[in-house]
Order: C-alpha cells, then structure tokens, then sequence
C-alpha cells in the first residue's frame, strides 16, 4: 500500500505585520516536535523571505506562496512571478483558493495556467476545489469539483501530475465556524480520489495527498485526520496562533 504524504499547511491569509510574522513564525519552528508530517507555512508576500530563512535547516518545514501570476514576467502591476517565488527557494505555491476564485474572479482557465508556471519554475503547486453552500444544498457538489480538476489540472502529464497536493475546500465552511462533517469531508475526498483514478490510474490516485480546508482546528483536526482519505489540512485562522497550529500538527493519530 502507497504511504501518502501527511500535510499541514497553514494559510497566514492577509494578516500579521513584519514584526507579528517573524514572531510567529519563530514561535512555531523553536517548538515544532520531531515529525514525520510535512509542515507548510504560507505567509503574505512581504513575509516569504523571513519565514524561508527562519524554518531552512528545520525537518519537514517548507515555505508557500498564496499566489502567483502565469506570466514569466511583463506589465503585471502587483503581481508576483513564479521566478521571483522560485528565486528566494519557496517550495508549494497555493493555487486557486477560493477567495482568489470569490474575490479576484480566477477562472480555472486561468488556474490551469498558474498551474503550469509554478511547475515550470520546480514549485509545487497545492490546488484548491470546492463548493459554495447553494452547490452542497444542491446536491451537485461532486460535479462541480470534477469540473474544477479537470478544467485546471488533467492538461498535466502523469509526471507532472505527481507534484500536485489537492486541497478540498467546502466553501461554506470557510471562516462561518461551520466544519464539513468528518464523513462528509470523507466522502468528499474519497470522490475526488476516484476522479484522479480515471485519469491517471489507481496508482496515482492513491499517491496524491488530499488535504482538508474547512475551519479546521484543535478540536475537530484528529478526527477529521483519522478519515483514510484526508492526509492533513490547509489551515486558515488556526495558523495564526502557535498553540493552536502545532496542536494541529500533532493531531495525526
């Protein structure tokens, strides 16, 4: 049986200041325990380098972009390249969250393209998919989230594909204190297991982390990690507190 890969990654969002940053992060790395668990901090922009320079040396610490743009370069105003990410070593780039899909109106045209620039600069990209509450209400949440994989990933070869992390975001669980249910987090990721399995086969499918972005937190994170298709959690608000984020890390039973 394939050992996937166990991921926490924390998703800083838009928040802390330089000083805030370089203090959390500290915080995490002077306590993070020996793990077997992939641990990813994804802070804003202005906080990459510091984050890089605090965690490089720390065992299974890697550094994350939110964002970035397809193009290699140009008249961009605020944007950020994947060569510039790959310049000062970030390793994941977050691809496709749903505020950036919500708020910033990304296409998984668009996605498909960022997609290709992160793996073209030897980044890896963490996809995110997921429904809106009217889609769940409607029953045509699997739908929609085979069309986001296909539209925004199944154009990679099986090569490429292989440096994919999936992370399955139920939309109307987002910052609302509302939390999927571990069976239908379950469900979820077992469903999109499936979809990867007819593309790429079984083999790949089985490989693939799938990761949870709900309102994770202390509370509910063994739980929803002890699920056999769920290998960790993008975590929002709960990564901003050490406490509360190492808790998470060490939920994996």
């Amino acid at each position: 049986m394939i050992q996937r890969q166990r991921i926490v990654a924390g998703n800083w969002k838009m928040n802390k200041s330089y000083v805030e940053g370089r203090e959390l992060v500290k915080e995490i790395s002077d306590r993070l325990q020996p793990t077997d668990t992939m641990v990813i901090l994804a802070p804003p922009f202005i906080h990459l380098n510091n984050v890089g320079n605090n965690i490089r040396g720390v065992a299974n610490m890697f550094l994350a972009a939110q964002n970035c743009h397809w193009a290699e370069s140009g008249a961009y105003t605020g944007e950020i390249s994947a060569r510039m990410l790959e310049s000062i070593e970030v390793q994941y780039v977050i691809i496709g969250h749903s505020e950036r899909r919500e708020y910033f109106l990304e296409t998984d045209e668009i996605l498909a393209k960022k997609i290709d620039a992160v793996l073209a600069h030897n980044m890896r990209p963490i996809f995110c998919c997921g429904e809106k509450l009217e889609v769940r209400e409607a029953g045509t949440q699997e739908q929609l989230v085979e069309e986001q994989l296909r539209k925004a990933l199944f154009h990679l070869s099986p090569e490429a594909f292989q440096k994919v992390v999936i992370a399955y975001e139920p939309v109307w669980a987002i910052g609302t204190g509302k939390t999927a249910s571990p069976q239908q987090a379950q469900d979820m990721h077992a469903f999109i297991r499936s979809v990867i399995a007819g593309q790429y086969g079984d083999e790949a499918a089985q490989a693939t982390s799938i990761l949870y972005g709900g309102s994770c937190n202390p509370s509910n994170a063994r739980e929803l990690f002890g699920q056999a298709d769920v290998d960790g959690g993008l975590i929002g608000g709960a990564s901003l507190k050490a406490d509360d984020f190492l808790a998470i890390v060490n939920s994996f039973s």
